[in-house]
């Protein structure tokens, strides 16, 4: 099999149908189901003439524009392994990554840090040239070989090379039903950029699989402005990470005909929002779970929605466990995992085979997630085990905390982590970016939370620093806390803090900032 061939054949009985458009305010690139894999086949073509070879590593530099799902699918359909990296990366940042995967060869835009590393570098202009060459043929494969990499965000150490196989693309089928109520009719619009994960795998590759069209913002467009085009071009389901559902409706705009519902990943949603979205457009958001090593695993669907206050159900097909400390099942609270013989789990973490060992129990590969089991048989969880916070004895997730906070309008983003405060002492603090004072926090906290789970700080940022997979990096949060509390002058609300290589703005903050121009878990949900 190839997953790239996978992804193109339902175009083959409706080549004229449109395959992806790229909206604009003015005018839209169109791309049909045949210029699209015409492009991906030249591709193809191309860079096996530039001398890569099949089981080469393709190291992906890529800016937000079709040539990063282009480059991609042309890498795997001609047998070469693609390694898409965020853009937002700095220069030693992928630097430690070239070194572990020694690329063949880099594929970059201008303007995005290369790594200082002798592997030649491919600009990404020739991509036009290499779509009109002769297209190759599909590189066949066995299932279980290795078809891409992808690198964890980081959250609990250094970023690890993430190995899927060509029948991880099988697993995604379980998201259609399971998750998006996915048809061949439909017009899914992602509100991400081209070169994040979540977009390539919802928003492009899955509606691809079926047939069906996928629509993406240009840059430049605004969450504000995505209703409109949205409406205009006649999308029936909104994909995108809360943050951008959270500013969509804070503009003025009616739901259009057509609308089913919205998608949402990357981060937890909170449950007012899903609330605000249902009042305002009659239709549902569906949550997903997952992770760089499984995609998604865990929904809520139209057909199954999410009860609130859970990530909704296991999607069919999937074989998902809670196990206590021994490793049995029970119904929580315990570490969520997966079946090794789901095809959508990885085949492990490059050359670290002693990690990617450890990452297992039996025949389950533990995802580092507590949870409990709800007697509809939904899942909730309860945060990170590595970021469960403890108060005074009590382990407390960030999860709950945080959506009793959330309920303030003006919030903003809200995060909350433990911090140490002494030898053995620890405290739970709440930072936050909007425009609500310390006190309505405070009440809402006491309103709404156990003594022992409310925050006894409150840490007012103009920003949460975030991975760059679009995360929020609670280890970073207590950076801040550490370096405030030595600091003579510390910021104020209105300073803002000197930037680390961690205090990146996730993808879709990205896309929106420089669109007016983003990765969670939690791990990566896509």
């Amino acid at each position: 099999m190839n997953l790239a061939e996978h992804v193109l054949s339902a175009g083959l009985a409706t080549p004229d149908r449109l395959a992806m458009s790229v909206l604009g305010l003015g005018r839209a690139d169109r791309w049909s189901h045949a210029r699209l894999r015409q492009a991906v086949l030249g591709t193809a073509t191309g860079l096996l003439q530039s001398g890569l070879a099949p089981g080469d590593r393709l190291l992906m530099r890529l800016g937000n524009n079709p040539g990063f799902p282009v480059a991609y699918l042309g890498a795997i359909a001609a047998g070469i392994v693609p390694v898409p990296t965020s853009p937002m990366l700095t220069t030693p940042e992928i630097t430690r990554i070239a070194a572990a995967i020694r690329p063949a060869m880099v594929i970059a835009d201008p303007d995005i840090a290369l790594p200082g590393q002798p592997a030649p570098v491919l600009p990404a202009a020739r991509l036009g040239e290499f779509a009109l060459l002769p297209p190759a043929g599909f590189a066949q494969h066995d299932p279980d070989d290795l078809a891409y990499i992808v690198f964890t965000s980081g959250t609990s150490g250094q970023p690890r090379a993430v190995c899927h196989a060509h029948r991880a693309i099988l697993a995604r089928r379980m998201m259609f039903d399971g998750w998006y109520g996915l048809t061949p009719q439909d017009r899914l619009l992602h509100a991400g950029a081209f070169n994040w994960t979540f977009t390539l795998g919802t928003g492009l590759m899955d509606p691809w699989t079926l047939g069906a069209t996928a629509l993406i913002p240009a840059p430049g467009i605004a969450p504000e402005q995505i209703p409109l085009i949205a409406g205009r071009h006649g999308a029936t389901i909104l994909a995108a990470a809360p943050g951008v559902f959270r500013r969509m409706l804070r503009a003025d705009w009616r739901p259009w005909p057509g609308l089913r519902h919205g998608l949402t990943a990357g981060e937890r949603l909170d449950p007012g929002l899903r609330r605000a979205w249902q009042a305002r457009t009659g239709t549902d958001l569906h949550e997903a779970m997952g992770m760089s090593e499984c995609s998604t695993f865990l929904s809520g669907s139209p057909a199954r929605p999410a009860p609130e206050g859970t990530a909704g159900f296991p999607q069919p097909g999937r074989r998902i466990a809670i196990l206590d400390d021994s490793g049995a099942p029970t119904q929580g609270p315990g570490i969520l995992a997966v079946h090794r013989a789901d095809p959508g789990l990885f085949l492990g973490y490059l050359d670290q085979p002693e990690e990617t060992a450890a990452r297992f129990r039996g025949d389950w590969f533990l995802t580092g997630d507590l949870a409990e089991t709800t007697p509809e048989g939904a899942i909730r969880l309860l945060g990170r085990d590595d970021d469960m916070m403890n108060a005074g004895g009590f382990r407390v997730s960030p999860g709950e905390v945080e959506d009793a906070l959330a309920q303030i309008p003006e919030i903003g983003e809200i995060a909350a982590t433990e911090l140490p405060v002494g030898p053995g002492s620890s405290i739970i603090a709440a930072f936050w970016t909007g425009c609500a004072d310390e006190a309505r926090l405070r009440a809402a906290a006491e309103r709404g939370l156990a003594r022992y789970k409310q925050p006894r700080e409150y840490i007012h940022l103009p920003a949460l620093p975030r991975t760059p997979t679009g995360k929020i990096n609670r280890r970073a949060l207590r950076d801040v806390h550490s370096r405030a509390k030595h600091d003579p002058h510390p910021p104020t609300q209105h300073d803002t803090p000197s930037p680390t290589q961690h205090d990146t703005p996730s993808r879709a903050q990205h896309d929106t900032s420089s669109r007016a121009q983003h990765d969670t878990h939690r791990k990566d949900r896509t």
